[in-house]
């Protein structure tokens, strides 16, 4: 991926703020197999869905949702352990996908889902890119890293000194 790719793609995803609407439509169907508790459930999904939020910033990933009980998670792309992509079959039919990212914590409350997106792969690639550091901004290194680099560039330097010496 070179960089006109990558800065496409991060245009992409950062303009994702909220689910499409089939995932809805996706609530609904699936309140409705619920049957004995189906009325109870779409209210729920329903609050759910037109609260739910994502913000993907150059930091990490944000989302949330909740009216009464407000739940929001925030994970930056040095805390992400791996990428799942996955469609149901209402969801493929649908045209949407869900994004899960795992973390190192344990539990399922430690992952970040992010549902009903037509982009999905391109969330995916992203993140992948963003976690694995690919691209993205060049930031100084930090910490024992950055003594590495230091370490590095003087022995490039002392080699390209040591080789102009011999040139004649």
């Amino acid at each position: 991926m070179n960089d006109a790719e990558f800065a496409a793609l991060r245009a992409r995803v950062h303009a994702i703020v909220r689910p499409v609407p089939a995932l809805l439509a996706y609530y609904v169907v699936t309140a409705l197999l619920t049957t004995v508790v189906a009325p109870f459930a779409m209210v729920v999904l329903y609050f759910r869905y037109h609260t739910l939020w994502y913000r993907f910033t150059d930091e990490g990933v944000s989302m949330g949702y909740g009216i009464l009980f407000r739940q929001e998670m925030q994970l930056t792309y040095t805390r992400m352990q791996d990428i799942h992509l996955s469609q149901d079959l209402l969801e493929r039919w649908l045209g949407i996908g869900t994004v899960t990212v795992q973390t190192a914590g344990t539990g399922a409350a430690s992952n970040l889902t992010i549902s009903g997106v037509r982009d999905a792969e391109a969330i995916r690639d992203y993140l992948y890119a963003r976690m694995r550091g690919v691209r993205g901004e060049d930031k100084a290194a930090e910490g024992p890293t950055a003594l590495l680099v230091e370490i590095r560039d003087a022995l490039n330097g002392a080699a390209a000194a040591l080789e102009a010496k011999r040139a004649p």
